[in-house]
């Protein structure tokens, strides 16, 4: 699939082809999100108005009304109408969301069904300070729905039962996620702690315990709170150990992935994103961080080199059991795309550049620097050579 974008907002052009993994960088405000809301828009129009509906939010024939439900108060003036209109294009075609919307019929009877899966970068906000998921209904009709339709989807399947279980409380749970991924992700994150529900004050909320210790949401580690709505995100992916994939979804956006977590962790959670890649989703990526690209280049050159697919697991540091060697072997054959996003582009090129080759050694300083994550490291690497030649050649004089 191909999105492109054309005069919305701080995006004069800008164009994604997508792969099995895409990953994108760049600075802040430099349209990222703004692009991935549209590409959600785009697959899942029904679900969006039915959801908005469904909860009391109209507007869906105005569109710069609607474009203020969706992307949060303010943001419908990043649509433009007359000259250097806003242009949305989907693999070639123009697609006319306004008109769309306008002709759309909607039944609070009919719940369509979800495609793409998204997982915004404000995930922390679905948890309220008792730590208990906020509904649909708790959030103000100004704020992003994405933000909105996340918690909403996380409180359902919570009330369904999920935070019930017995077996280890919520984390670790023997039928969610694979073994060996809870494993890593125990020792990079939770550290042998439990993550429970907790009824004891007549109010559900989640806990850390460990031994004697019983830590509220507020005590937790900014990376815990930041990671445990990712983690219900991936249990609503992976309903059950034996399921593949949840029906119907195919897509799943996960912006701003290592929010808070430390290397060792985001390594964690990128073995995860592997795990959904090769249960067959589309995933996207939004990243600030150089270690994400790290390790897209790394699984990039083991490809390009048809070098053995387990390279992947040592470059994890992976034992190499049945379930990762799968992952890997499924991830071998797997389209990776990686792009930078410029806020600000020169003679008037693309907002986008597809940065996938990953080359150090590349003419393009936003290819050879991985869209400015690695350019910095780089330029004092470079410093910090100069400086050690230079005393060097003073100690020999």
């Amino acid at each position: 699939m191909k999105l492109e974008l054309r005069n919305v907002g701080q995006l004069k052009d800008a164009s994604v082809e997508f792969g099995d993994l895409t990953v994108l960088v760049g600075p802040q405000a430099s349209g990222k999100s703004i692009f991935l809301q549209f590409l959600k828009l785009c697959v899942d129009t029904r679900k969006v108005v039915s959801d908005m509906w469904k909860h009391g939010l109209a507007g869906r024939k105005n569109w710069p009304a609607f474009l203020d439900l969706y992307l949060g108060e303010g943001m419908s003036a990043l649509w433009r109408e007359g000259d250097h209109h806003s242009q949305i294009i989907l693999n070639d075609g123009d697609v006319d969301l306004k008109n769309r919307l306008a002709k759309m019929k909607v039944s609070k009877k009919i719940d369509p069904e979800e495609s793409l899966f998204y997982i915004p970068a404000q995930r922390v906000l679905a948890l309220n300070q008792q730590g208990w998921w906020r509904p649909f209904s708790d959030y103000r009709s100004s704020d992003p729905y994405i933000v909105k339709a996340f918690s909403e989807n996380i409180r359902l399947l919570m009330e369904a039962g999920l935070g019930s279980r017995k077996e280890g409380g919520l984390f670790p749970q023997k039928n969610l996620l694979k073994n060996e991924i809870r494993k890593e992700i125990d020792k990079a994150i939770f550290h042998g702690f439990r993550l429970t529900l907790d009824e004891s004050q007549n109010q559900k909320r989640l806990m850390l315990k460990g031994g004697d210790s019983s830590i509220p949401f507020m005590a937790w580690s900014a990376g815990q709170r930041e990671f445990v709505p990712l983690l219900l995100g991936l249990y609503w992916l992976l309903p059950s150990a034996r399921w593949l994939k949840r029906k119907n979804v195919d897509w799943v956006i996960i912006e701003e992935i290592e929010m808070g977590l430390h290397p060792r962790a985001i390594s964690a959670v990128m073995i995860a994103v592997l795990d959904l890649v090769s249960r067959g989703y589309k995933v996207v990526l939004s990243t600030h961080s150089p270690h994400v690209l790290d390790i897209m280049w790394g699984i990039g050159m083991i490809q390009k080199h048809r070098a053995s697919n387990e390279n992947i697991l040592d470059m994890f540091g992976l034992k190499k059991t049945t379930a990762f060697k799968n992952i890997a072997s499924t991830i071998f054959d797997k389209s990776l795309r990686c792009y930078y996003f410029d806020p600000e582009p020169k003679d008037g090129s693309l907002n986008t550049t597809d940065i996938t080759q990953l080359d150090p050694g590349a003419d393009d300083t936003i290819i050879a620097g991985w869209g400015g994550l690695s350019e910095f490291s780089g330029r004092i690497a470079d410093i910090v050579s100069r400086v050690v030649g230079q005393d060097n050649t003073e100690n020999r004089q």
